[in-house]
């Protein structure tokens, strides 16, 4: 029997099955487009995603029916987003996404209302407009018809089980991500509903991850090449479900995902709650490992970072890897040099994630001289990504979650190049991994423990494969501990100048 994780992102949907042993056997992935009705709105057409889900988990299904039939599913999720349903699944209203910030004024108003700090306790987050809290007051408020038509309103997790004919049920991970749970009972926090003004009922059960939701019906099943028998679990939210995919099922290790955005998800083995992590956006929040938590230090500019450089840079380069049919990136990054830069990089090109939450922020390239070439700039934006997670690091480790050793998964992390600066810049070993859609892998994880009844350190210890140690370069660690300093300045003194 095989094992499929469903990966919902924001841009697309992916499926991967994996057979007993953790080998990847079919997958299937689908595009969609996000909606830009206006500035500062950004939309999912959720049936247009649900109806994508259908088709991966239908390709990938019938790839490997003969040979490996699928056993049972898991869903690894974008945080945040939710959609306004009828019990019998009629979707109401497009999903808000992560960086849909229309919120962003009751976000402000209603949190000092209730108390920024006592909502931080209970929910192990601080007040945004990404948070599905703040986007369902406002769909209260500005499209009342859908507020009085939904009889749910649910996350793609739960709302790719509805349509598979399911009871919906939220892993303990999503849930977190909603700003209406409470971390510490694993429950619907009921200040924060009563609040709100949220029906209880409207909301999906919460189990931890791993839990079985239910067995898919026949007829829905063979709607999407599916078998009979076919068992659907909670999985989470994609970050923390990367991190089991990448092996980090214990305090010391952390996932640090290179792509578009840069974000290292860490594994500690009690809720952790500071000043300094409120005041730096840190959360807290269930891991998809039982009994485990994490959090996600993110910054927004990441690979995206890259593909800039790469499209307004890096022209030559793009054409000569057509020429060698080569990737563009490997052949960009080949001719970036050794040494730490002398630029600064402010890598704010989007608004930034932690430890600012600064939607107005901008970027900056510093030190310029008529001698700086592009590969210059080239490895100080690098640089400048990284160090914005190193400040990340380091607040971790003043509140107690030591990290020791970085898990690499996504596209960079196959540029050995660009994972030696990064261990570089944070002075830790960098270990890559063999299957680098570790969304997926980690939710077939929490697939193949519910239905065999094995446990998930067996499970990783098989199917989770090193592949290199990436070591940090000492001379080079130690002139980017020093440039770290000046770094910090950085951002303080060009935010007083706006």
């Amino acid at each position: 029997m095989s094992y499929m994780g469903l990966d919902v992102g924001t841009s697309g949907a992916k499926a991967v099955a994996f057979d007993s042993g953790g080998n990847q056997i079919a997958q299937g992935s689908c595009e969609y487009p996000t909606i830009i009705p206006r500035d500062g709105w950004a939309e999912l057409d959720s049936d247009e995603v649900l109806a994508a889900c259908m088709v991966v988990i239908q390709d990938t299904a019938s790839a490997c029916a003969d040979s490996d039939p699928v056993a049972a599913i898991g869903i690894s999720s974008q945080g945040e987003a939710f959609t306004a349903v009828t019990a019998d699944g009629e979707v109401l209203n497009n999903a808000m996404v992560s960086f849909d910030t229309r919120s962003a004024e009751i976000a402000d108003t209603w949190s000092t209302q209730f108390g920024r700090w006592p909502l931080y306790e209970l929910t192990g987050h601080t007040a945004h407009p990404m948070f599905t809290l703040f986007k369902l007051l406002w769909t209260r408020d500005n499209q009342p018809d859908v507020w009085e038509k939904a009889d749910y309103f649910l996350c793609f997790e739960e709302l790719v089980q509805q349509r598979l004919g399911l009871e919906p049920a939220i892993s303990y991970p999503m849930a977190g991500r909603t700003m209406i749970f409470n971390v510490r009972t694993h429950d619907w926090d009921k200040h924060i509903l009563m609040r709100a003004g949220i029906a209880p009922e409207c909301l999906a059960c919460p189990l931890p991850s791993g839990s079985v939701v239910g067995t898919i019906p026949d007829d829905r099943a063979a709607d999407v090449g599916l078998g009979k028998g076919v068992v659907v679990v909670t999985g989470g939210h994609d970050q923390p479900c990367g991190a089991l995919g990448a092996g980090v099922l214990a305090p010391g290790k952390a996932m640090y995902g290179m792509g578009t955005v840069e974000c290292i998800c860490p594994a500690f083995d009690r809720p952790v709650f500071s000043e300094e992590l409120f005041e730096s956006n840190l959360c807290t929040y269930d891991h998809v490992v039982d009994g485990m938590y994490t959090t996600v230090a993110f910054c927004l500019t990441g690979g995206n970072l890259l593909r800039w450089y790469r499209d307004e840079w890096a022209g030559d380069d793009v054409r000569e890897a057509r020429k060698q049919g080569r990737d563009p990136y490997d052949l960009i990054l080949e001719s970036m040099p050794d040494s730490p830069s002398k630029l600064m990089v402010l890598p704010h090109f989007t608004p930034t994630g932690t430890p600012y939450f600064d939607t107005a922020a901008t970027g900056a390239i510093l030190g310029l001289q008529l001698s700086t070439t592009r590969a210059d700039v080239l490895r100080a934006l690098l640089e400048g990504v990284t160090y914005e997670m190193k400040l990340n690091v380091d607040i971790l480790d003043r509140a107690g979650v030591h990290i020791d050793e970085f898990i690499a998964i996504g596209g960079g992390a196959k540029n050995q190049r660009l994972v030696q600066l990064k261990a570089d810049v944070l002075n830790r070993p960098i270990t890559t991994v063999a299957v680098t859609e570790a969304g997926c892998l980690g939710v077939a994880m929490l697939a193949k423990a519910a239905v065999s009844g094995d446990s998930l350190d067996n499970i990783a210890a098989e199917w989770v494969r090193p592949q290199s140690v990436i070591e940090p370069d000492a001379r080079r660690a130690a002139v980017y501990e020093e440039k770290l300093e000046t770094y910090k300045k950085v951002y303080p003194a060009l935010k007083s100048l706006r």
